[in-house]
Protein backbone atom coordinates (compact mmCIF):
# COMPACT_ATOMS: atom_id res chain seq x y z
CA UNK A 1 0.00 0.00 0.00
CA UNK A 2 0.99 3.49 -0.57
CA UNK A 3 1.45 5.92 1.57
CA UNK A 4 -1.12 8.61 2.27
CA UNK A 5 -1.03 11.79 1.17
CA UNK A 6 -3.26 14.81 1.48
CA UNK A 7 -3.78 16.38 -2.16
CA UNK A 8 -4.09 20.38 -1.69
CA UNK A 9 -7.02 22.21 -4.05
CA UNK A 10 -4.58 23.53 -6.67
CA UNK A 11 -3.25 20.24 -7.85
CA UNK A 12 -6.96 19.36 -8.72
CA UNK A 13 -7.13 22.62 -10.32
CA UNK A 14 -4.14 21.77 -12.71
CA UNK A 15 -6.10 18.79 -13.33
CA UNK A 16 -8.96 19.89 -14.77
CA UNK A 17 -7.18 23.43 -16.51
CA UNK A 18 -6.17 23.06 -19.75
CA UNK A 19 -3.58 25.89 -19.93
CA UNK A 20 -0.89 24.09 -17.81
CA UNK A 21 -0.27 20.91 -19.57
CA UNK A 22 3.04 20.00 -17.91
CA UNK A 23 1.16 20.63 -14.28
CA UNK A 24 -1.96 18.95 -15.23
CA UNK A 25 0.51 15.79 -15.97
CA UNK A 26 2.28 16.19 -12.81
CA UNK A 27 -1.01 16.01 -10.91
CA UNK A 28 -1.93 13.25 -12.64
CA UNK A 29 1.09 11.05 -11.77
CA UNK A 30 0.31 12.09 -7.89
CA UNK A 31 -3.21 11.09 -7.70
CA UNK A 32 -2.69 8.05 -9.50
CA UNK A 33 0.37 6.68 -7.09
CA UNK A 34 -0.69 7.47 -3.59
CA UNK A 35 -3.92 7.26 -1.76
CA UNK A 36 -4.59 10.47 -1.80
CA UNK A 37 -7.07 12.16 0.98
CA UNK A 38 -8.45 15.69 0.63
CA UNK A 39 -11.08 17.41 2.47
CA UNK A 40 -14.34 18.98 2.40
CA UNK A 41 -12.89 22.46 2.08
CA UNK A 42 -10.65 21.44 -1.29
CA UNK A 43 -14.16 20.30 -2.96
CA UNK A 44 -15.10 23.66 -1.59
CA UNK A 45 -12.18 25.54 -2.82
CA UNK A 46 -11.91 23.49 -6.09
CA UNK A 47 -15.22 24.58 -6.99
CA UNK A 48 -15.18 27.92 -6.43
CA UNK A 49 -11.78 28.09 -8.64
CA UNK A 50 -13.66 26.03 -11.48
CA UNK A 51 -16.75 29.04 -10.96
CA UNK A 52 -14.82 31.78 -10.80
CA UNK A 53 -11.57 31.21 -13.08
CA UNK A 54 -12.06 28.22 -15.01
CA UNK A 55 -15.21 28.93 -16.70
CA UNK A 56 -16.75 26.02 -16.03
CA UNK A 57 -20.28 24.69 -16.63
CA UNK A 58 -22.10 23.51 -13.59
CA UNK A 59 -22.29 19.86 -14.84
CA UNK A 60 -18.65 19.79 -15.73
CA UNK A 61 -17.90 20.93 -11.94
CA UNK A 62 -20.46 18.33 -10.98
CA UNK A 63 -18.34 15.98 -12.66
CA UNK A 64 -15.44 16.45 -11.83
CA UNK A 65 -15.82 16.38 -8.49
CA UNK A 66 -17.46 13.05 -8.38
CA UNK A 67 -13.87 12.07 -9.99
CA UNK A 68 -11.93 13.51 -7.47
CA UNK A 69 -14.62 11.52 -4.23
CA UNK A 70 -13.95 8.57 -6.64
CA UNK A 71 -10.66 9.18 -6.45
CA UNK A 72 -9.94 10.19 -2.87
CA UNK A 73 -10.86 10.04 0.84
CA UNK A 74 -13.26 13.19 1.63
CA UNK A 75 -12.27 13.88 5.59
CA UNK A 76 -14.94 16.17 7.24
CA UNK A 77 -14.05 19.06 9.20
CA UNK A 78 -15.19 18.99 12.77
CA UNK A 79 -14.64 21.10 15.69
CA UNK A 80 -11.22 19.24 16.78
CA UNK A 81 -10.11 20.08 13.26
CA UNK A 82 -10.67 23.87 14.10
CA UNK A 83 -8.93 23.47 17.52
CA UNK A 84 -5.77 21.98 15.59
CA UNK A 85 -6.06 24.53 12.65
CA UNK A 86 -5.36 27.15 15.49
CA UNK A 87 -2.30 25.92 17.17
CA UNK A 88 -0.49 24.93 13.74
CA UNK A 89 -1.33 28.57 12.98
CA UNK A 90 0.21 29.96 15.92
CA UNK A 91 3.41 27.53 15.65
CA UNK A 92 4.16 27.51 11.77
CA UNK A 93 1.93 30.72 10.64
CA UNK A 94 0.34 29.92 7.67
CA UNK A 95 -2.51 31.31 6.51
CA UNK A 96 -5.55 29.90 8.32
CA UNK A 97 -6.95 27.99 5.54
CA UNK A 98 -3.67 26.25 4.32
CA UNK A 99 -3.42 25.25 8.13
CA UNK A 100 -7.04 23.91 7.97
CA UNK A 101 -5.50 21.35 5.54
CA UNK A 102 -2.52 20.63 7.50
CA UNK A 103 -4.70 19.33 10.52
CA UNK A 104 -7.25 17.62 8.20
CA UNK A 105 -3.93 15.83 7.19
CA UNK A 106 -2.29 15.50 10.61
CA UNK A 107 -5.99 13.94 11.45
CA UNK A 108 -5.74 11.39 8.43
CA UNK A 109 -2.55 10.56 9.66
CA UNK A 110 -1.02 11.16 5.92
CA UNK A 111 2.89 10.95 5.70
CA UNK A 112 2.93 14.02 2.66
CA UNK A 113 1.01 17.14 1.97
CA UNK A 114 1.41 18.01 -1.89
CA UNK A 115 1.05 21.40 -2.78
CA UNK A 116 3.06 24.31 -4.25
CA UNK A 117 1.99 26.86 -2.08
CA UNK A 118 4.14 26.18 1.03
CA UNK A 119 7.73 25.46 2.19
CA UNK A 120 8.70 22.43 0.46
CA UNK A 121 10.60 20.27 2.82
CA UNK A 122 8.97 21.37 6.33
CA UNK A 123 7.86 18.93 8.59
CA UNK A 124 4.66 20.22 10.25
CA UNK A 125 4.53 18.36 13.91
CA UNK A 126 7.28 16.00 13.21
CA UNK A 127 4.56 13.93 11.10
CA UNK A 128 3.57 15.38 7.65
CA UNK A 129 6.44 16.67 4.98
CA UNK A 130 5.35 19.64 2.98
CA UNK A 131 5.88 18.23 -0.92
CA UNK A 132 6.00 20.79 -3.62
CA UNK A 133 5.64 17.77 -6.22
CA UNK A 134 6.36 20.39 -9.31
CA UNK A 135 10.03 20.41 -8.01
CA UNK A 136 12.13 18.74 -10.30
CA UNK A 137 13.93 17.27 -7.47
CA UNK A 138 10.81 16.29 -6.11
CA UNK A 139 8.56 14.69 -9.24
CA UNK A 140 11.93 12.15 -9.13
CA UNK A 141 11.38 11.55 -5.96
CA UNK A 142 8.39 11.01 -5.49
CA UNK A 143 6.76 10.19 -8.70
CA UNK A 144 8.85 8.03 -10.91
Amino acid sequence: MSDKVFIDTNIFIYLYSEDEIEKQSISQMAVDKYECLISTQVLNEFSNVCIRKLNKTVKEISLAVDEIIEQCTVTIIDEQIVKQTLKIHENYGYSYFDCLMIASALNSNCKYFFTEDLADGQIIDNKLIIVNIFEGKNIKRYLD
